[in-house]
């Protein structure tokens, strides 16, 4: 199966993405997982990213599709792969279609989990408290929330278009969630 998992800021896609990656057996790859990697250990990459970050705009698609692209060729996302966080520009998603017909096979699902606005910023806020996310101040929240809007959310448009989107309610307990995307997943034909 070869997913991505789609939605604002706060929506809960790296929570959904580990029961889900791990119901299908493949990977859950997540840009953000891998930039806070970087930064905390201070490479390169993480530098470059970290600027972008903490101004809450997104890492430059250059840099991200590189990252994508090592990734979803490593031996364990070979059987297919959860994407979370990419593509988030129309550019990406050609990007990603080319990454995908490389391999042979196509892009099975995207799901998107819809969440009302100031739910989002109050789970951001109260997650910032908890984990110590110091990226997560109101104002940096706010301004994710716009360029998602500006940059992301055009994507469903695209996918629905294909025939492949697959909308989630992301309301009520992370369980019931989890089920929703089940019940909409497990249907659908993998490539």
């Amino acid at each position: 199966m070869r997913l991505i998992l789609m939605g604002p800021p706060g929506a809960g896609k790296g929570t959904q993405a580990r029961f889900v990656a791990e119901h299908f057996g493949v990977p859950a790859i997540s840009t953000g997982d891998i930039f806070r990697a970087n930064v905390s250990q201070g490479t390169p990459l993480g530098v470059e990213a970290q600027r972008y970050m903490d101004a809450g705009e997104y890492v430059p698609d250059e840099v991200t599709n590189r990252m994508v692209r090592d990734r979803i060729d490593e031996p364990d996302a070979t059987p297919g792969f959860l994407l979370d966080g990419y593509p988030r520009t129309l550019d990406q998603v050609e990007e990603l279609d080319a990454m995908i017909k490389h391999t042979g096979h196509s892009l099975d699902a995207a799901v998107v989990l819809t969440v009302d606005s100031e739910e989002l910023v109050q789970r951001l806020l109260q997650r910032a408290q908890t984990d110590g996310r110091a990226d997560d101040t109101e104002d940096v929240i706010r301004r994710r929330q716009e360029v998602y809007s500006e940059q992301t959310q055009p994507l469903i448009g695209v996918y629905r278009d294909r025939g492949i989107l697959v909308e989630v309610d992301g309301m009520g307990e992370v369980d019931e969630v989890t089920q929703r995307i089940f019940a909409a997943l497990d249907v659908i034909p993998q490539s």
